[in-house]
């Protein structure tokens, strides 16, 4: 059996002016006056809960595939992303977050078709067409806001009641609805060229120094989902379950396995195979989405090589 490479469950640096220090889901971020840096590390979640393995070289992944899009995109929206000095490391300007996420939906699927399966035609405000089956594309693409929980769920939540609550402004919630369209758009004209249909989004967003920019990642297997183009026509209609490129592999074998994140519900233990398939998954969804070779950063003294890159660049 193959040895499992270390993976990187979590950092703890300090830096000189490090002013704050958050421990997200899968992200370690620094602050410090004018910067952000934001370490992926290899943990894993789903079911707002975080897996007790982490998965080698899944930081990687994520990290270069958010940079790639940030560059990718950076003519059309402003992003935060000033470089990225280690494969698991990126650092930008601090920006002051909106606590809204611009949720985009091309395809009726995961949370809005279950909404839509249950009876309700309406999601987070927006009017649902009757007569739809799971994974068809929506007439055009459905924005459906979430409320950015510091801790938790995050909420659906309708344009009207972010404006009404005073959560957006009115003048910045357009730019904000604009900036998601655009993205989208050029999200989707990336993964046809790779062969993919972008299915749904999550973006964020952020003002620095008066200017909106979107922050964090963005078309990354932990914020997007894909299907492969090839084939969807025909699976759709016979009614067959579509072939994703996401990290919805990991949620299927934690349903399988009895948990859904539910209260009394137990994380079932991650074998060393699995948790290197998950590896190899990963890797794979880098590859055909960027269209990259993927170059596993070298494992040895992994911390002290972050560390390094980041007070170089500092």
């Amino acid at each position: 059996m193959a040895t499992i490479m270390p993976a990187i469950a979590a950092t703890h640096f300090q830096f000189p002016h490090q002013t704050a220090f958050y421990k997200g889901k899968v992200r370690d971020v620094y602050t410090l006056p004018d910067h952000l840096v934001m370490v992926a590390s290899d943990r894993i979640s789903a079911f707002d809960h975080v897996l007790p393995r982490a998965i080698p070289f899944k930081g990687q992944v994520l990290n270069q595939t958010a940079a790639y899009f940030l560059r990718a995109t950076a003519d059309i929206v402003p992003n935060w992303l000033l470089d990225t000095p280690d494969p698991n490391v990126s650092i930008g300007l601090l920006c002051e977050p909106f606590r809204v996420e611009m949720v985009i939906r091309g395809y009726l699927t995961g949370h809005a078709w279950r909404t839509y399966a249950s009876g309700k035609r309406e999601l987070c405000g927006v009017r649902l067409p009757d007569g739809m089956h799971e994974n068809d594309a929506f007439p055009t693409p459905i924005i459906t806001p979430t409320t950015k929980a510091m801790e938790g769920h995050d909420e659906d939540i309708s344009k009207e009641n972010i404006i009404a609550q005073n959560i957006v402004s009115k003048k910045d919630y357009a730019v904000l609805e604009n900036y998601t369209r655009a993205l989208f758009q050029k999200g989707t004209e990336m993964a046809a060229e790779r062969g993919l249909i972008l299915v749904d989004t999550k973006y964020e967003f952020g003002k620095y120094q008066g200017e909106i920019r979107v922050i964090d990642e963005i078309h990354t297997p932990d914020s997007s989902r894909y299907f492969y183009k090839k084939g969807y026509a025909e699976r759709q209609a016979k009614g067959e379950k579509q072939a994703q490129l996401s990290k919805e592999f990991v949620r299927e074998w934690l349903m399988a396995h009895g948990f859904q994140g539910k209260d009394g519900q137990k994380i079932p233990k991650m074998t060393d195979e699995w948790v290197q398939e998950i590896s190899k998954k990963y890797i794979h969804l880098y590859e055909t989405v960027t269209g990259q070779t993927f170059t596993p950063a070298p494992q040895t003294e992994r911390l002290q090589q972050m560390e390094k890159a980041i007070l170089k660049y500092l």
